[in-house]
């Protein structure tokens, strides 16, 4: 009988560890979810470069919106993808990738990129424009450039000086003065048009290393070392005058507007800097491509780091889950966000990696993600793949990690005073919905003035924790006008209390304080207030 009860007792000690290793973590109520969406070779959008205008506006709505249906909250559009630009501007030329060749704008004339912008704000979703500042172009095709292309406008000398010839591309020269500037205007000239939430660099500084390659700058470094006795540092050096530049300009400019970079995945090896991970890449972005990422962070550069980690959990020579650890230990107080291979899933043969074939691996990376102090949420690579459900990875990402709405992570040190508190103006309700409004009574300053606001619902009497996303039921858009401040509510169970506050959010996507609740009871006929509160007006 004794050896009955200790075997029944293991087994349900073994059930309940069973029943707690199911049990998921509550999400983050503040979490970044965003997808690139590349435009070079045409990847994600325009899907080809002779689409009608039509065509263009339909194709990147649809993308927004399945994009919103998984539970996405930002995008990262690359707008510039080899010195050319997806938007006019007198710095570069229309890219070929919009509209077939380049310098040849849309017909009829549209500002894609102000289209877009909008699109993602009225969807509550960030857009972040993707630059990539130093690839020229994607080919070795000059006959082809347009005339106002820098590399075919400039004079032979100033060529020279202005770019470099790596394998089949051409590279702005990171070197020279006069690039770094004329870069710094490309960002410029984006900050101040439009109503950007962030400016993103991707990986490609220096060239990736090419066998049989080599960069031809050796007589700039003799001629102007700077006080570097090797090359290298030099190179190093020459990126991190550019990203202190973009990120002096940009917030100079418009300070909530966010500068930061999706570098290779591993800064360095162990094995080469005991300050670096414990991985065996063949490629680092500090020895191969000169991107010093730590050394951006440490100084306030940049904003926020995602680094691209393309690898499985489990992958020998570079983990997900050891990489994931090394990069959250090293963000010196900036934000973190973990780039996902997702292109990658269902293609375990091509990438000699079967995890990837495993319908699970994206949820565990996300999981893991949130298991880890200091990653602030995901970006995923890229959106096709996304679209197209490989191995049913939109499926699982909607119905389960990201289930839930989510605000995008504050940036904490770029304010000083929260948003204002507002007040509900207005409750009023029929048998099938509730519908309250809202107002702010005096706003002193722009960090006061509201961007968009948090609709919190509790059951029962009282508020709770405004931490748990199951009571955030709805985010209004973004920059909405003052007679929008208002949310319909459908969702509510007859013979049910209900109690509502609202939270103002600014442009760094820091909180005011919670409005005042306000309680009501649905029933078959319509909403009843719990108890009267002075100025309310119930319908």
């Amino acid at each position: 009988m004794k050896k009955r009860l200790i075997y029944l007792s293991f087994l349900a000690v073994l059930q309940c560890g069973a029943l707690f290793a199911q049990i998921k973590p509550t999400p983050p109520i503040a979490e970044m979810r965003g997808a690139w969406i590349a435009s070079v070779a045409n990847i994600d959008w325009p899907s080809a470069p002779n689409l009608t205008v039509a065509q263009q506006k339909s194709e990147f709505d649809s993308i927004l919106s399945v994009l919103k249906s998984m539970g996405m909250n930002a995008v990262f559009v690359q707008i510039r993808p080899a010195g050319d630009a997806l938007y006019p501007t007198s710095l570069a030329p229309w890219s070929k990738y919009l509209t077939g060749r380049q310098g040849v704008g849309p017909a009829p004339e549209y500002d894609p990129l102000e289209f877009m912008v909008k699109a993602a704000h009225e969807r509550r979703m960030e857009f972040h424009a993707w630059l990539n500042p130093y690839r020229a172009t994607t080919d070795l095709d000059t006959v082809n450039l347009h005339p106002t292309h820098p590399l075919k406008s400039l004079s032979k000398e100033r060529k020279a000086e202005w770019f470099f010839r790596y394998g089949n591309k051409y590279y702005f020269n990171p070197a020279n003065t006069l690039v770094r500037k004329y870069l710094e205007n490309v960002v410029r000239d984006v900050v101040v048009r439009y109503d950007v939430d962030g400016i993103h660099f991707d990986d490609y500084f220096y060239p990736y290393p090419e066998p049989g390659q080599n960069i031809d700058d050796y007589d700039q470094f003799v001629s102007n070392p700077r006080g570097f006795s090797n090359i290298y540092d030099w190179r190093r050096d020459n990126i991190n005058q550019l990203i202190k530049g973009v990120s002096e300009t940009i917030h100079s400019i418009k300070p909530w507007v966010r500068f930061g970079v999706s570098p290779f995945g591993v800064w360095r090896n162990a094995s080469r800097d005991p300050n670096g991970s414990n991985t065996n890449a063949g490629i680092t972005c500090y020895d191969d491509l000169y991107a010093d990422v730590l050394n951006w962070l440490q100084k306030g550069w940049i904003d926020y780091v995602a680094p691209q980690i393309y690898w499985s959990i489990g992958f020998p020579a570079a983990d997900y889950r050891t990489l994931v650890d090394w990069w959250s230990k090293h963000t010196y107080g900036k934000q973190l966000y973990i780039g996902h291979a997702i292109y990658k899933i269902g293609n375990g043969t091509q990438y000699k990696d079967p995890n990837w074939d495993k319908p699970d691996q994206t949820n565990r990376q996300v999981e893991l993600n949130r298991a880890t102090t200091g990653v602030n949420g995901s970006l995923f690579f890229s959106t096709k793949p996304l679209l197209s459900n490989n191995l049913k990875v939109q499926d699982s990402l909607r119905q389960t990690v990201f289930n839930s709405l989510a605000l995008i992570p504050q940036v904490a040190t770029k304010f000083k005073t929260p948003p204002v508190t507002v007040e509900f103006c207005k409750v009023k309700g029929n048998r099938d919905s509730l519908k309250i409004s809202w107002q702010a009574c005096e706003i002193l300053s722009y960090e006061e003035m509201p961007y968009y606001f948090g609709v919190y619902r509790f059951n029962g009497d009282q508020t709770g924790n405004f931490d748990d996303p199951k009571h955030l039921v709805g985010i209004t858009t973004y920059g909405a006008e003052e007679k929008d401040w208002k949310f319909a509510d459908q969702n509510l169970r007859d013979g049910e209390y209900y109690t509502y506050s609202v939270v103002a959010y600014n442009r760094y996507h820091a909180p005011g304080s919670p409005s005042d609740p306000v309680k009501i009871k649905k029933t078959r006929n319509g909403i009843k207030r719990k108890r009267p509160l002075v100025g309310y007006l119930f319908r």
